[in-house]
């Protein structure tokens, strides 16, 4: 209940600002969950990212002042966050199929994106198997990418692609010890979403990376873990890595006595052989 409590907490806080600026990192302490976290968790969990939301209600709600008012459209457009008649007008048009002016003239037809809410909906569901581990302090190497928060969905599989490709993944596989116990030790190639820039523009860092400890080869980057204690959800296969996220963030998260720690999640995909074959490591902690 706590879980639901924040995430309306959170709707509330957007619809009261929706005519100011809206400070994404006050979104995440209002939803007790750190920035590398919730972004991702809200998109899993509503199937749109936040940013799309708030602009989808911004523009529900511009609309209904144009028809309902006599301020400027320049006036209506600054009031919800843009800072031109242009950008305003092309964002309006890609929402509703119409120019402001033409909202204002009678019997236009317009679109509402309604408020969200958040509720409990119980329905039938398959087990997720999962475990608890405390790991010491570890350190990755990896290629980082900066990706398109709105579009990272299909980002993500075209830089796995690339990495391929551009024999980046060889270069990775080369530097894995493949003798380290592979059940507990992300012996596996890694995907880590790092920190992100939050906002209309959001972005995160993507890293491509595998477990080392050694000096950083060039054109890699280092991340450094502190000890932790994660959570460890197996994956049946590649394509059930959404369905996974979602319902850890939904099913396991909701029910369990953890937060997020705050650190980057790690997708681990591990050679073949191994089962399982893929997994998700959520940072937690205790809830006090």
């Amino acid at each position: 209940m706590d879980w639901l409590k924040r995430m309306n907490e959170v709707i509330n806080y957007i619809e009261k600002n929706l005519n100011n600026e809206i400070d994404y990192s006050k979104i995440a302490k209002i939803a007790c969950c750190p920035n590398y976290h919730f972004q991702r968790m809200f998109a899993f969990i509503t199937e749109m990212p936040i940013s799309e939301y708030i602009r989808y209600r911004r523009l529900t709600l511009a609309a209904l002042e144009l028809q309902n008012s006599k301020c400027s459209i320049i006036e209506i457009a600054q009031k919800y966050g843009y800072t031109s008649h242009s950008a305003f007008t092309r964002a309006f048009n890609d929402f509703h199929g119409v120019t402001p002016t033409s909202a204002r003239k009678s019997g236009t037809q317009l679109k509402a994106y309604p408020r969200m809410s958040f509720d409990i909906s119980i329905e039938g569901r398959l087990e997720l198997n999962y475990r608890i581990e405390k790991r010491n302090s570890f350190s990755v190497v990896g290629y980082k990418y900066r990706v398109d928060t709105d579009k990272s969905f299909s980002i993500i599989p075209i830089i796995w692609q690339k990495i391929k490709q551009d024999g980046n993944s060889d270069r990775l596989l080369d530097l894995l010890d493949i003798d380290m116990d592979l059940q507990n030790s992300l012996a596996g190639v890694l995907g880590i979403l790092s920190e992100g820039n939050w906002g209309n523009n959001s972005t995160f860092n993507y890293h491509v990376a595998v477990s080392y400890e050694g000096k950083t080869p060039v054109n890699m980057e280092k991340i450094n873990f502190p000890e932790c204690k994660w959570v460890v959800f197996n994956v049946l296969d590649l394509t059930g890595f959404a369905d996974t996220w979602k319902r850890l963030y939904v099913d396991w998260m909701l029910n369990s006595n953890y937060s997020f720690a705050d650190l980057p999640a790690i997708e681990c995909y591990y050679p073949p052989g191994h089962n399982p074959q893929n997994e998700i490591w959520i940072p937690i902690k205790t809830i006090k």
